[in-house]
């Protein structure tokens, strides 16, 4: 069905990645692409200097690491991205122009009303398909 999907992992404990790619999957076309790709908040800057840079390398090396451990999809891909979630997520994906995005949501509070959550950006301004899996 798509030839690229784009899965945006997070790895808080109230997403569902594994059923992300569970969905992705089932929506992959033969020799069809995944990227997994996780976004790393940028440290304000009040507050960067007490972590050092070798720390942020370590810790872009571990989730990149725990992407790849992640799937078991053939030819599956790690990308791991600093920024702000949805607008990392919607700008990664107009330059590398997947068919699809499967975000993984939350149950909206009352903040997600008033603010919008990732997946709620992602689904009013992405330029492709995008699942929601809860």
């Amino acid at each position: 069905m798509y030839k690229h999907i784009l899965v945006p992992v997070s790895f808080d404990d109230d997403r569902n990645a594994p059923a992300s790619l569970d969905v992705a999957k089932v929506l992959l076309d033969e020799g069809g692409k995944v990227t997994l790709l996780h976004v790393m908040e940028q440290v304000p800057q009040y507050a960067i200097s007490y972590i050092s840079t070798d720390t942020r390398a370590e810790t872009k090396k571990a989730i990149k690491s725990a992407l790849s451990n992640m799937s078991d999809l053939p030819g599956a891909e790690a990308v791991v991205v600093e920024g702000h979630s949805a607008r990392t997520i919607l700008d990664w994906a107009e330059e590398n122009k997947p068919d699809c995005i499967i975000v993984a949501s939350h149950r909206p509070g009352m903040q997600d009303y008033l603010l919008g959550s990732t997946a709620a950006r992602v689904v009013r301004h992405a330029q492709c398909a995008v699942h929601v899996v809860r």
